[in-house]
C-alpha cells in the first residue's frame, strides 16, 4: 500500500456544530500514513462549539460562519473552501441543512455521518424514535450528501444492538463509539484503501 504524504493527501474540511468528537477521530485518522485525507479546515455555524478547540490543539485553520442569510453564507463559504483548495467535505454533527445551490457546487465530495441505519430515522431525535418504536437494532451510516435530507448514496453502515433497558443516553454513547470507527473506514473505502 502506498504511503500518502501530506502533499498528496486530499485536502479536507470538516463541518461541526457541537463537541466535535467525530472531528477528533477524523483528525487522529488523518495523521496516519494510511489515511487519504489531510484536514485543512474546520467550519462551524456555532462560535461556542467545543469542537473548535481541536483547531487550536492540532493547529488547523477554523472559521465560524453566520448562517442567517443563506445567500451571503453560501458565497462566503464557497470562497473560503476554494481559497483553501478543499477537495472533500465531511459533515460531523453539523446541525444546519446546506442549500441545494451549495450541494450542487460540491456534488460528490460531501459526506455525512448520521446516527441511524438509513433510510430509517432521517433528521433529528433518531435514538428517541428508534426506542419509541421498540427497534431491536439501530446504528450509524456514512453517506454522500445530496439535496434531500439524509438520502444520499450509502457508503457504509454499522449495526448496534439495542439492549432491553436502553435509554437515549446509553444508546447515544454506544452508537457514537461506532461512529468514530465507521467514519474513517468509510473514507478509506471511498479511496479504495
Amino acid at each position: 500500500m502506498a504511503i500518502l504524504t501530506g502533499i498528496n493527501k486530499v485536502k479536507t474540511a470538516v463541518f461541526i456544530s457541537g463537541n466535535g468528537s467525530n472531528l477528533k477521530s477524523l483528525i487522529k485518522f488523518s495523521k496516519s500514513s494510511k489515511s487519504p485525507i489531510s484536514i485543512r479546515l474546520i467550519i462551524s455555524n456555532n462560535s461556542k462549539a467545543k469542537g473548535l478547540n481541536y483547531g487550536k490543539i492540532f493547529r488547523i485553520k477554523k472559521k465560524v460562519i453566520n448562517f442567517r442569510n443563506t445567500k451571503i453564507f453560501d458565497n462566503k463559504l464557497i470562497s473560503i473552501l476554494r481559497n483553501n483548495k478543499i477537495e472533500m467535505i465531511c459533515l460531523a454533527g453539523f446541525m444546519k441543512i446546506l442549500s441545494k445551490y451549495f450541494i450542487r457546487k460540491f456534488s460528490g465530495i460531501i459526506i455525512n455521518i448520521h446516527p441511524s441505519l438509513l433510510p430509517k430515522y432521517k433528521g433529528l431525535n433518531t435514538h428517541k424514535r428508534a426506542l419509541m418504536n421498540k427497534e431491536k437494532y439501530s446504528g450509524c451510516t456514512v453517506h454522500y450528501v445530496n439535496s434531500r435530507l439524509d438520502s444520499g448514496k450509502i457508503i457504509l453502515q454499522k449495526r448496534v444492538k439495542i439492549s432491553k433497558n436502553e435509554t437515549e443516553k446509553t444508546l447515544t454513547r454506544k452508537i457514537l463509539i461506532q461512529e468514530h470507527k465507521l467514519y474513517p473506514k468509510a473514507i478509506s473505502k471511498i479511496f479504495n484503501l
